[in-house]
């Protein structure tokens, strides 16, 4: 009997077929990220929080992505920018879940959350508008859920999304779009009450 395991919540290596492989580089990326919040490694975050400024950090998270792929480097240095920016202050680390645009959603208050929060929806354009990856948005995006107190997104997932960000056939901007704008989904009680509604209006 073969194991298929796709993936692991927090980015460990995974079996697939009868072959163990290691996990994507931004799943260790990831895991290094998380292990400073778990080392109370507050330097190295305070660190990372400095985009301006080439700090030891920021070379070690983008090394995470290869020594021959400029490109991944900086992008890795990004999200760990973004990461630490998450976590100031935090004594447990979070994986995240989703995408940025899933993520997004949480952005709001009581009164109305993702595409009924004026806010969220103008940064949520801002952000699909933009050619490149737009870090200012992204981290405003970021600082708003954590403000919030909502999950961020996948940190190893953002890493990948960024990184294809120009690829046409990825369509990145699209799918965060639609992940942002996507009708939440409909519980127990909701189609109750709308069956009730509907006998109620039959009568």
């Amino acid at each position: 009997m073969t194991t298929d395991v796709r993936g692991t919540a927090n980015g460990n290596a995974v079996a697939d077929g009868n072959e163990l492989r290691e996990p994507a580089r931004s799943q260790q990326l990831t895991q290094w990220l998380v292990g400073l919040v778990n080392s109370r490694d507050y330097g190295r975050l305070a660190e990372l929080r400095r985009p301006s400024v080439s700090e030891n950090a920021h070379i070690e998270a983008g090394w995470i992505a290869g020594w021959n792929d400029e490109e991944h480097r900086k992008v890795f240095e990004q999200v760990a920018f973004l990461f630490a920016v998450y976590h100031r202050g935090a004594i447990e680390p979070s994986w995240g879940y989703g995408s940025l645009g899933y993520a997004a959603r949480r952005i709001g208050s009581s009164i109305g959350r993702g595409p009924d929060d004026a806010g969220a929806s103008r940064l949520m354009d801002r952000i699909v508008a933009s050619r490149r990856p737009p870090q200012r948005h992204l981290q405003h995006a970021i600082a708003r859920l954590r403000s919030c107190g909502e999950p961020p997104p996948s940190w190893a997932r953002l890493a990948d999304d960024i990184a294809r960000w120009t690829d046409r056939q990825a369509r990145i901007r699209y799918r965060w779009a639609v992940d942002f704008h996507a009708p939440p989904p409909r519980t127990a009680r909701n189609t109750r009450t709308t069956t009730t509604t509907t006998k109620d209006t039959l009568k």
